[in-house]
């Protein structure tokens, strides 16, 4: 099924403007290109676009209040400044299993100062010498990077919370090594 198809069968009777989470895993993007998802979604926080053949963001809508984006197992190697143009809200973004090579592909998420969770495993630029600390130099209000603080600390699914760490006694967070 296609992306616009699937759009059409899990909106059902609703407006898109009723619509708060949207999940559209596993569809097919024709072209490798979003389908079917517009401006409409004016209240939509979460998208879900797993492996969905997606190559390019370029028509990916504004939408004021995503926060979360998952895009996670396409073919996505660049194109990343239609995000910060058009989801300036984005807290969470899930790109592993992508065709992320480079750290400069990821500059324009710079753009984007809620970002606060960012997902690359998977991903080429993974591999790069130093990867963690340039992501974090690169962003530096991101708190985890594939699911991880700048300490290496585990993040945990509750905002705020990191497992394996503690306040220590002038009540800094660090980590507990095991």
């Amino acid at each position: 099924m296609d992306l616009k198809e699937k759009v059409s069968l899990v909106l059902g009777q609703r407006s898109p403007k009723d619509v708060r989470e949207l999940v559209l895993d596993n569809s097919r993007a024709v072209d490798g290109r979003i389908e079917g998802i517009t401006e409409e979604f004016c209240n939509l926080e979460t998208l879900s676009l797993i492996n969905v053949r997606l190559t390019t963001l370029e028509d990916m809508p504004k939408l004021d209040k995503l926060k979360k984006l998952e895009l996670c197992d396409n073919r996505i190697s660049g194109g990343l400044e239609v995000l910060a143009e058009r989801l300036k809200n984005l807290k969470y973004l899930y790109l592993s299993g992508n065709k992320v090579k480079d750290i400069s592909t990821l500059e324009p998420l710079k753009n984007l100062p809620q970002l606060k969770s960012l997902d690359l495993f998977n991903c080429e630029v993974t591999n790069l010498t130093d990867y963690r600390e340039s992501i974090f130099k690169l962003l530096p209000n991101l708190t985890y990077l594939d699911g991880f603080d700048i300490d290496n600390c585990e993040g945990s699914d509750s905002d705020g919370e990191v497992d394996g760490a503690e306040d220590d006694d002038k009540g800094r967070r660090v980590c507990r090594v095991r």
